[in-house]
């Protein structure tokens, strides 16, 4: 599958501030995550954000939350963020390709990929931008979405697919403010 920024929506998964200081790399993940927000926003790719269970993980850490809308985030209990029905009624969900990051690999980003595949949608999940506690958890979690049909990509990667060709406006807009 080849990403199509007008077929595409980005998932961003549970970066949250209690939660973040135990991930290996967290800060890495989190950059990551937020430069994807900004090429979406760029390239008119719709973003939602989950944030589970915010009274005992946190809020959503302010790095993302402050590139968001209000109505891009939604609040889940379930691993799975499909699993609460409320993700895939969002009206930005209705697209086929979702761009899936965030923690923890191996829990509730591994268990929404597993079910958005199941639901009939194809799912790349960008490897720079998903973290676990341990370093084998997510080697083992982006391996079993694999195994699944979640294609595993690098955050250039989406850009470069969602861009589709050079020499464009947009395309020398993200090179310059995204592309180093």
């Amino acid at each position: 599958m080849k990403l199509d920024a007008n077929r595409s929506i980005l998932l961003i998964v549970d970066l949250q501030d209690r939660l973040l200081p135990a991930i290996e790399h967290g800060d890495r993940v989190v950059d990551n995550a937020k430069w994807l927000v900004g090429v979406a926003r760029e390239l008119g790719v719709p973003i939602l954000v989950t944030e589970h269970y915010p009274e005992g993980v946190g809020a959503t850490t302010e790095k993302i939350l402050s590139h968001i809308k209000p109505e891009e985030l939604v609040q889940k209990i379930h691993f799975s963020a499909v699993a609460e029905g409320n993700l895939l009624s969002h009206p930005a969900a209705q697209r086929k390709q979702w761009i899936v990051c965030g923690t923890e690999s191996h829990v509730c980003v591994q268990q929404t990929v597993l079910d958005l595949l199941a639901s009939g949608r194809d799912v790349a999940v960008v490897e720079e931008a998903v973290g676990s506690r341990k370093a084998t958890d997510k080697v083992l979690a982006l391996a079993r979405m694999r195994q699944f049909g979640a294609q595993i990509v690098s955050r250039e990667m989406v850009a470069f697919e969602w861009l589709n060709r050079a020499n464009t406006d947009l395309f020398r807009a993200v090179l310059k403010g995204y592309i180093r």
